[in-house]
């Protein structure tokens, strides 16, 4: 067994202890393979595992990977800052959007969408940390409200990217989950909560959270 696959059966064993730990049902937690600065043959042996999601931060270095393994059937995540002369891009080889914080950005991958709905989540400041991408958790509602009215754009949940803590069990986790299920219980069909990372993610799990991100869990330490 080579060490990718022995890091990723790894990973998904702990994720299957978080789901009984949680008294959660078997397979509720998605894993994502945080795969940026990793080349593609790395992510066709992941595939040939059994991985189908992977995560993409930067759209120049996507793309190249997306074609080279076009021959797979992956299910492509877009989890990095937007710019706004990217969004046709993205809409055009991504099936997920993780970070969205901005109506603007919304509004252009709505239009630029053409074949198929885009998978959207709202990203959510939830520790309204100075300077980090997301709404604050007051917006939510509000903000919600105006992407459900895009008509190409599949308001799916929520994530966060919160501030750490030393043992990983980060209250905001709870917060966001209670943030989520308010905006359940106003009327929105959510069925997915993205929260929860190499350094904390059975935490996450534990929380509530439906999809994890993870990148140095499986891949090991990026140079």
């Amino acid at each position: 067994m080579s060490i990718l696959a022995s890091q990723w059966q790894a990973v998904k064993t702990r994720i299957h202890q978080a789901e009984i730990s949680a008294l959660r049902p078997e397979d509720s937690v998605r894993l994502l393979a945080a795969s940026k600065s990793q080349p593609p043959q790395k992510l066709r042996e992941l595939y040939s595992l059994g991985q189908r999601v992977f995560g993409e931060n930067y759209v120049q270095e996507a793309i190249p990977k997306i074609m080279a393994l076009s021959d797979l059937d992956i299910e492509w995540h877009f989890i990095g800052p937007i710019q706004r002369n990217k969004t046709n891009l993205i809409a055009h080889h991504f099936k997920w959007v993780h970070g969205l914080d901005r109506l603007n950005i919304a509004e252009r991958l709505n239009a630029a969408c053409n074949a198929s709905r885009l998978n959207v989540l709202i990203q959510v400041n939830i520790d309204n940390e100075p300077g980090k991408q997301g709404i604050s958790p007051h917006d939510a509602i509000d903000f919600a409200t105006e992407i459900s009215k895009l008509p190409n754009l599949n308001l799916r949940g929520l994530m966060t990217i919160p501030r750490p803590v030393e043992n990983g069990n980060n209250p905001n986790f709870n917060e966001l989950r209670t943030v989520f299920q308010k905006l359940v219980n106003k009327g929105f069909k959510f069925d997915t909560l993205s929260m929860g990372m190499s350094n904390d993610f059975e935490a996450a799990i534990m929380s509530g959270s439906t999809c994890v991100r993870l990148g140095t869990a499986l891949f090991g330490p990026r140079s």
